[in-house]
């Protein structure tokens, strides 16, 4: 189950272009997945690795925020369809694109994400 959102807009002013500081190292661990507030992004605690992804489900948009993680896949809360966490593949035979992962780097007890730039007019 996901916590509540965190802000990304609290940046302290050090942080890389493109990086944002999204919580901290015990908190993912705790819950597991963190939705990404102002961001339809998530991180994962997956055992023992920290992973970035997309929100939605690629194939039918479900959340997944909803979704739970078991031996290295995020599984849609949707259909029984699961994705790799180490590269974004989905369940063989389902007709879906990769699910999209993002960079991260953790700094002490801080978790970082780089995410694309926002585009205006969308």
């Amino acid at each position: 189950m996901c916590g509540r959102p965190i802000s990304v807009d609290d940046a302290d002013g050090h942080a890389d272009a493109g990086w944002i500081p999204v919580c901290g190292l015990g908190r993912l661990k705790a819950e597991t997945i963190v939705r990404v507030a102002g961001r339809d992004l998530l991180l994962i605690w997956n055992e023992g690795d920290v992973v970035a992804c997309e929100r939605a489900c690629p194939h039918e948009q479900a959340d997944l925020g909803l979704g739970h993680v078991a031996e290295k896949r995020l599984f849609c809360p949707r259909h029984a369809a699961s994705f790799d966490l180490s590269d974004g593949a989905i369940t063989a035979g389902w007709p879906s694109p990769p699910l999209r992962l993002y960079p991260v780097r953790i700094t002490g007890e801080q978790i970082w994400l780089e995410v694309p730039e926002r585009r205006s007019g969308r």
